[in-house]
């Protein structure tokens, strides 16, 4: 299990409705269902992780989320999770709104870029960090924001989104002294629960 599914795990009451956007191969989803007895539901684009849901007997539906979450009603769903993936999108800002309109509450987790390597990297070298938690060339990346654990604090800011909840990880999904004094220098990967 990855580490950060289990906090994931911890915040999420058993029984509840969840949506998981852009989720893979399912692997949160299997975990919920299994483990919290959560009525999930998937949304995905890729057709090899469409068919390996499908295959675990999750229900999963095929949609681009840079559409937005139209087919959705407000309150839907008591949770909505979104696992690195907010900043792949083309307008992550307006996703983290659809998503707290869909569900009471949601999770969201995306790698932190303002993280001491990847600013060591870009200084000492001069060319965008590529790394085992970054393994993407600049031109053949997902990645089309690059969010620091600052820039999404003044974003839930801006917005009056309450942060229930903000664990900064290492590289082992490890909650370090230092990434909890200086989470935008030492945490590699955010996990943040919020609420309208």
């Amino acid at each position: 299990m990855r580490p950060d599914f289990k906090l994931i795990k911890e915040w999420i009451a058993p029984g509840s409705r969840v949506l998981d956007l852009g989720c893979g191969d399912g692997a949160l989803l299997a975990l919920l269902r299994d483990e919290r007895r959560v009525e999930g539901l998937g949304v995905e684009i890729d057709p090899d992780n469409l068919t390996y849901c499908i295959s675990r007997g999750l229900s999963v539906v095929e949609q681009d989320l840079n559409l937005g979450l139209d087919n959705f009603c407000d309150d839907s769903f008591d949770v909505v999770v979104m696992t690195n993936s907010l900043q792949t999108l083309r307008y992550p800002h307006r996703m983290v709104d659809e998503m707290l309109r869909v569900g009471r509450q949601c999770i969201v987790t995306f790698p932190n870029f303002g993280h001491w390597q990847a600013r060591f990297h870009l200084s000492l070298r001069g060319r965008m960090p590529v790394s085992r938690h970054l393994p993407y060339t600049w031109y053949d990346t997902p990645n089309i924001h690059f969010c620091t654990v600052r820039d999404f604090d003044a974003l839930c800011h801006k917005k009056r989104i309450a942060v229930t909840a903000r664990h900064v990880v290492s590289a082992r999904h490890r909650r370090t002294l230092a990434a909890r004094w200086w989470p935008n220098l030492f945490g590699l990967t955010a996990i943040y629960h919020m609420r309208r």
